[in-house]
């Protein structure tokens, strides 16, 4: 009785590590096929970063162009600095993108996203991303939910009486 608990025991034990290595392994690996030996960095400032982090894609228009090589505070200007190394294959990028911080699925991982401006400039080494949109934080976006909702029920009870 004692020895089939024990066994019982240790294969859920072994199943439980199992699946904890599976979801690390999920949640850290990164597609690193894109070689970024001939490449050019390009920076972008953010308020909020959300979980996004180095190595993690940038893609344009589905197709992945870079990656997130470092992300450092900025305390004079108090955002986000992150530096990004673009495939030079892809060296006709406009200087009037705009770099987005995008999630892959609703638990993915999350990655910058470059929507193509119109210019005839081009980005090149050093060069800025002006147009930025900052993360999507869930908790806030509940939270403006929720208030949304609250105002038009105190509205509703306002035009009830």
């Amino acid at each position: 009785m004692r020895s089939t608990r024990a066994v019982e025991l240790s294969t859920g034990l072994f199943v439980l590590l199992g699946f904890a290595a599976l979801f690390f392994l999920v949640t850290q690996i990164t597609n690193r096929q894109l070689s970024l030996n001939d490449s050019y960095e390009v920076y972008a400032h953010f308020e909020n970063i959300g979980s996004l982090k180095p190595g993690a894609a940038v893609s344009i228009a589905g197709v992945t162009v870079g990656r997130v090589e470092s992300i450092v505070f900025d305390q004079q200007i108090y955002k986000a600095v992150v530096r990004m190394r673009i495939n030079s294959r892809y060296d006709k990028i406009p200087v009037d993108s705009d770099a987005s911080i995008m999630t892959s699925g609703l638990l993915g991982g999350q990655y910058i996203g470059i929507t193509v401006g119109g210019a005839d400039e081009y980005l090149k080494d050093g060069d800025q991303i002006e147009f930025v949109q900052d993360a999507l934080v869930l908790e806030n976006l509940i939270n403006q939910l929720v208030a949304t909702f609250s105002r038009r029920g105190e509205q509703t009870q306002e035009t009830e009486q």
